[in-house]
């Protein structure tokens, strides 16, 4: 039989005090090193080397950003740069040289993964837009002879004008020279292959017209050729490096390393952020286990706190950068805008320089003309005044009366035959009648742009219809107009704004006639009782379904590179919408294409419409 004792469990015996006190020091000195991970996990970034990273990518945009204003304005503005363009070399090797060492500081992945093909990218853009540069100071050489050519061609005529009798050659050799100029104009703002053709066309004609008048008008004519043959030689290179420089990667390139490096960041906040959570539940969780920790963690609690306002500081700073950024983007916007009004502007000038060609040569050659009788009929007046004076004498000679009546009567007789008074009056109806048609341009001109009343007034859509007709009449030459224009009130709008509307979809709608001769109509209605309707249609190619949805939206366009920017359909969509209106579009394929813009009679803030 067992004793008790024998059959109880056997005691735990405590841990011996050395033990125990190596156990708590090993714990502690776990939960310090825990904490000390903690806190050195959370310590903040380096955020002003992070925001002079990001200063330098801007500082790259920006030089990107001005070589492509650079680049658009020496397509856009023919003739020699206020300044030379500035040198971004030295600014280059800076910012490459900041970078990389901001890459070594921060050891930021993104960057030095980056930095090597950005670097590349930049070299390479730098080097095509000085080829470019090049080549447009060439073009735009090529293209100041041309229109130099005009002055010097007016004279060759002019001093030919009397010694030649088939004056009708020196009149179409003329029309040929304004012509060639007009379409020299239009293909170095829009140099497609389709320009080029018609460039090479009027160039033909003008030799051709060269042929059948006198030598030194026909050099003159050559050598306006050798202009456009210069022109058309010099163009397509600077088109083909402009081609080139849309496809190159810089800029796309800073917006991707900007976007990695600012995630790259921002997962660094986050991963700070994560960490100081851990951090505020390790700590309480020494405050309730550890008293004597309590200072430490008052201690933590204020630093956090401090570095929480630092962080608000932080975000108000990016926050402002953030609107510096927005405003910057408007002021790109405007400037793309700015662009695509000096393309329709363009397109505009030449069309109206064919216009008031043709009526000036009228008033030239009448002029000229008028100014070769003038010798004849001095002669004429002089010989007359002679003949009352010997018949006021009463003692004159007789042989010698006799003589001077028979010089005044064949003076006289010469008139009558060579019927001088009857081509004079001609020749001052057909310089009337050109100066009538200048005035009428000119005068349409003054009511499309409007520039002599205020930015927002009562407007007539009709009238501006009309105009705009007038100035678009050589892009739509080829096409029958059909006006149905209704009774409809004025409305209060900005009248050059809605102008543009209406010539971008005018001239929309002729392009969009391919081939032979279309058909454009014009109808303005009431849509209630306080919209106006103006619908533009066309029986042109119609657009397929799948691009419709798409043709409002801003650098979107279906024409050939170097015909035009996508921003024409964006800017009738918004100044159509800041009016207080909106655009639709039907269209089917092979069918034709209607456009209608629908505007208030007065829209919701007239003094919102200005520029």
């Amino acid at each position: 039989m067992q004793s008790p004792e024998a059959g109880a469990a056997p005691a735990l015996r405590p841990f011996p005090r050395v033990t125990r006190r190596a156990l708590l020091a090993l714990a502690a000195l776990v939960l310090a090193a825990l904490l000390g991970y903690l806190y050195f996990k959370t310590q903040g970034v380096d955020v002003k080397r992070q925001n002079e990273v990001l200063v330098l990518f801007r500082e790259l945009k920006e030089i990107d950003a001005r070589w492509d204003v650079d680049i658009l304005r020496a397509r856009t503005e023919p003739g020699p740069a206020p300044l030379p363009p500035p040198d971004y070399g030295a600014a280059l090797n800076r910012i490459r040289n900041e970078l990389a060492a901001a890459a070594r500081d921060t050891n930021s992945p993104a960057l030095k993964q980056g930095l090597p093909d950005l670097a590349s990218a930049f070299l390479q853009k730098a080097g095509m837009v000085d080829k470019f540069r090049k080549a447009n100071a060439a073009a735009m050489q090529a293209l100041a002879r041309v229109l130099a050519s005009d002055a010097e061609i007016a004279g060759l005529v002019r001093g030919t004008w009397q010694a030649f009798r088939e004056r009708e050659r020196l009149v179409a050799a003329e029309n040929a020279v304004a012509l060639t100029i007009a379409e020299a104009q239009k293909y170095y703002f829009a140099p497609g292959e389709a320009q080029r053709r018609t460039l090479e066309t009027v160039a033909s004609d003008l030799r051709e017209a060269a042929a059948y008048v006198p030598a030194a008008l026909r050099n003159g004519l050559l050598r306006l050729d050798g202009n456009v043959q210069q022109l058309l030689g010099a163009k397509p290179i600077e088109q083909d490096l402009f081609v080139k420089l849309s496809f190159l990667t810089a800029g796309p390139r800073v917006n991707g390393l900007t976007s990695a490096f600012s995630r790259e960041f921002e997962s660094l906040l986050a991963e700070r952020e994560l960490y100081r959570v851990y951090l505020f539940a390790y700590s309480g969780a020494l405050l309730i286990l550890l008293g004597y920790l309590a200072t430490r963690l008052i201690a933590s609690y204020r630093q956090i706190n401090a570095a929480n306002e630092g962080l608000e500081r932080r975000v108000a700073e990016r926050t402002r950068e953030l609107s510096e950024t927005l405003r910057q983007l408007k002021q790109s916007e405007a400037q793309l805008i700015q662009t695509e009004k000096m393309s329709s502007l363009g397109q505009m000038v030449a069309g109206v320089a064919h216009e008031i060609n043709t009526p000036l040569a009228y008033v030239k050659n009448s002029l000229g003309s008028v100014r070769g009788r003038v010798p004849e009929l001095t002669q004429l007046i002089f010989e007359a005044e002679k003949l009352i004076e010997l018949l006021r004498s009463g003692a004159a000679n007789p042989r010698q009366l006799a003589a001077q009546f028979a010089l005044v009567q064949n003076l006289v007789t010469q008139f009558k035959e060579h019927h001088v008074l009857d081509e004079l009056n001609d020749l001052v109806k057909d310089g009337l009648y050109g100066i009538e048609q200048i005035s009428d341009l000119v005068v349409n001109l003054r009511n499309f742009s409007r520039l002599d009343r205020s930015k927002v007034a009562s407007f007539n859509l009709n009238e501006g219809l009309e105009s705009t007709l007038l100035l678009a009449r050589h892009e739509i030459k080829k096409h029958a107009v059909r006006k149905r224009f209704g009774d409809i009130p004025p409305i209060t709008c900005s009248p050059s704004q809605i102008n543009q509307v209406f010539l971008n979809l005018i001239s929309n709608a002729a392009q969009a006639i391919e081939s032979g001769e279309g058909v454009i109509t014009l109808t303005t209605r009431m849509e209630d009782a306080e919209h106006v309707a103006v619908d533009v249609e066309d029986n042109g190619k119609g657009i397929p379904p799948e691009v419709l949805p798409k043709i409002f939206d801003p650098f979107f366009t279906t024409k050939d590179v170097g015909q035009g920017t996508g921003l024409g359909l964006s800017i009738v969509y918004k100044i159509v919408e800041q009016h207080g209106g909106r655009v639709t579009v039907a269209s089917a394929v092979g069918v034709g294409t209607k456009f209608t813009v629908l505007l208030p009679l007065v829209p919701p803030e007239p003094a919102g419409l200005a520029p």
